[in-house]
């Protein structure tokens, strides 16, 4: 079958387009920016691209367009289409469908799908899970949103049957976790909207067996008039899950107790509070997994901050569900190397009395920087260094001004905070006038670049925030702290 793939570039859709080509399919793609790493691993899979979405594609003559949601009706201010190639599609009767449907279709039917919702830490959450299958011998097949260090790539189909026969040894010499009936299938399942005619989000079409609720709030403003609105969109979810599936949930968190309260007809497994089945006991970086009070495995890693902790607890909770041991995941999540763009180091520039560190990190919601900022924080504890946030608010939601006013609680654990406000239709210094001189806000990349770089002593730790590709800027910071 040949497939052409509309916004093929995106993260979901380029996992997507790979997928589909590991299946043994003619793939091809276009989207408007043609940009890397995306095109490059594309590319190299053999799957031509196109710039723009022109109505000459329709000439392919696929057996079928997939369509991402970026893709609109929306007209130009010349009154002409953006997405020309759609509406060449729907007037002459070609056939489409959208990514998701495509992905239920054709991958994940007949497979044990295991699926990562919430508002935070889903591609961190999905990839430890993945991780901790992988390791115990599971195979399974995966769609992250990012690229996790332990795979290098963001999809892959897996193994085709179960595997692990009755009593193989794990790697750790105990019995090894006994495969799932189906073959696993582990993804991030987004709540963002599937396409311009689907408004459903994405999750409720992947069927999981197992489904993660890692936590609950209000985002994506751009097709969600609140709160309730979203949680109407996970009880869809959890409505999915078969009598026989798993919902595991975040105990913490009062929205997901209202969308369990709208109804539940899979096992439950929760987390997190300390009347949860699955607990935490010890430090963020290295903690006792407790089930139902039993001390049941260790987690031991380089990661920090509350967040991963909770997330490795639903990891090893959806886990269980296929017959990994407790035990089994906590050793696994040992050698767990996180996502990329998760508090990533980018470059150290050496200074008299210390480096400087650049990291770069995938936050753009405010609770999303301020958990990445607590984390950092708490794993500094009292050594001098200061945290320089540096940070622009790029998702739909804070474009549109939605959560201004949490900016400066979210920035709380920054000793300076540096705002790009280019594109913005709000005034970020007067949002981040709470602060006082520890915000500063430019327009222009290349002065934010200076204002920090001026800023900087030995011993920082600056963290850029932000969920594209913010021009440069931690290359360009690099540069201009060794420069000096």
């Amino acid at each position: 079958m040949h497939i052409h793939i509309l916004g093929i570039c995106g993260t979901f859709m380029g996992g997507l387009a790979a997928l589909a080509r590991e299946a043994g399919h003619r793939v091809t793609g276009c989207d408007a920016g043609v940009y890397p790493p995306m095109s490059d691993q594309l590319r190299a899979l053999g799957i031509d691209l196109i710039e723009g979405f022109g109505a000459d594609q329709l000439a392919l003559k696929p057996d079928l367009f997939v369509v991402g949601n970026v893709v609109s009706r929306a007209g130009q201010s010349d009154g002409t289409p953006r997405f020309p190639l759609m509406e060449a599609i729907m007037d002459s009767g070609a056939a489409y469908t959208s990514g998701p449907q495509w992905l239920a279709e054709h991958v994940l039917q007949g497979r044990h799908v295991l699926a990562v919702a919430g508002t935070h830490g889903k591609t961190t959450t999905t990839a430890m899970l993945t991780w901790i299958l992988e390791s115990c011998g599971l195979e399974p097949g995966f769609l992250i949103g990012g690229v996790p260090m332990n795979f290098k790539v963001s999809a892959r189909l897996g193994h085709a049957a179960p595997t692990r026969p009755e009593g193989a040894v794990s790697p750790w010499g105990g019995p090894a976790a006994k495969s799932a009936h189906l073959p696993v299938f582990t993804i991030e399942a987004d709540e963002y909207d599937t396409a311009f005619f689907d408004k459903r989000s994405k999750f409720v079409h992947y069927r999981p067996r197992t489904a993660i609720l890692n936590n609950l709030e209000f985002d994506h403003a751009d097709i969600f008039d609140d709160l309730p609105a979203i949680e109407r969109q996970f009880h869809h979810l959890v409505r999915t899950v078969p009598s026989t599936g798993r919902v595991v949930v975040n105990g913490l968190e009062d929205s997901l107790e209202r969308v369990l309260h709208k109804g539940l007809w899979s096992e439950l497994r929760s987390f997190g509070a300390a009347v949860s089945d699955f607990t935490a006991h010890g430090e963020p970086h290295a903690f006792d997994v407790l089930q139902k009070g039993q001390v049941v495995g260790r987690v031991e890693w380089a990661l920090t901050g509350t967040h991963n902790q909770l997330n490795a607890l639903a990891a090893i909770a959806a886990a269980e569900h296929v017959g990994v041991a407790p035990a089994d995941a906590a050793r696994a999540l040992a050698t767990f190397e996180n996502v990329r763009r998760r508090m990533e180091v980018r470059g150290t520039v050496a200074r008299p009395g210390g480096e400087i560190t650049v990291y770069d990190d995938f936050a753009h919601h405010p609770t999303a920087i301020r958990t990445t900022l607590d984390g950092l924080h708490r794993r500094l504890g009292t050594s001098p260094g200061r945290i320089l946030a540096v940070f622009e608010p790029r998702s739909n939601t804070m474009k549109l001004g939605t959560m201004k006013s949490q900016l400066p609680w979210s920035l709380e654990a920054a000793d300076l905070a540096f705002c790009h406000s280019g594109g913005l239709d709000w005034d970020a210094a007067e949002a981040l006038a709470p602060m006082g001189s520890r915000a500063q806000v430019s327009s222009r990349i290349d002065e934010l670049v200076q204002m920090v770089s001026a800023a900087a002593q030995a011993g920082d730790h600056i963290v850029c925030m932000s969920n594209g590709g913010f021009g440069g800027v931690h290359e360009r910071l690099l540069a201009a702290l060794q420069a000096q």
